[in-house]
């Protein structure tokens, strides 16, 4: 499995009044770790459209478990768990400092064809190639 991850010091526009991270912004970080994964691999999303293809988020879900503060440390790890047919991702994001799980996320993604608009119901060989493996 392809992993990868990242520190980020939350940022003070980023909570609300008590100083908690505002849910929405969660979805921000999850991107972020997203386009590091990618780019483990070299097809972040300017390598995806010189392929051929665009891949949008088809489903996300998001459990809240924990709360993210201002001014802490948070790593937030992305593993790419099915390819496929689909990029499936998940995510973990913790506290640094005291270790403790704040959020479980994942996100599905599909190919699209941009030349035809069309959604692919594999994924196209430059994803297998990428990954290091033959498509069967």
């Amino acid at each position: 499995m392809k992993t990868a991850e990242i520190i980020i010091d939350v940022p003070f526009f980023d909570v609300d009044a008590m100083q908690v991270v505002w849910h929405g912004h969660y979805i921000k970080y999850l991107e972020v770790a997203r386009c590091e994964l990618l780019r483990s691999f070299n097809y972040d999303y300017p390598q995806m459209s010189e392929s051929g293809y665009m891949w949008p988020i088809v489903d996300l879900a998001v459990k809240y478990v924990g709360s993210a503060r201002f001014a802490r440390k948070i790593k937030i790890v992305a593993t790419l768990k099915e390819w496929e047919n689909r990029l499936k991702i998940s995510y973990l994001i913790t506290d640094i400092e005291t270790g403790k799980k704040l959020t479980k996320a994942s996100t599905t993604q599909v190919a699209i064809d941009i030349s035809t608009q069309q959604m692919c119901f594999e994924s196209p060989a430059v994803l297998f190639e990428k990954l290091g493996y033959a498509k069967p």
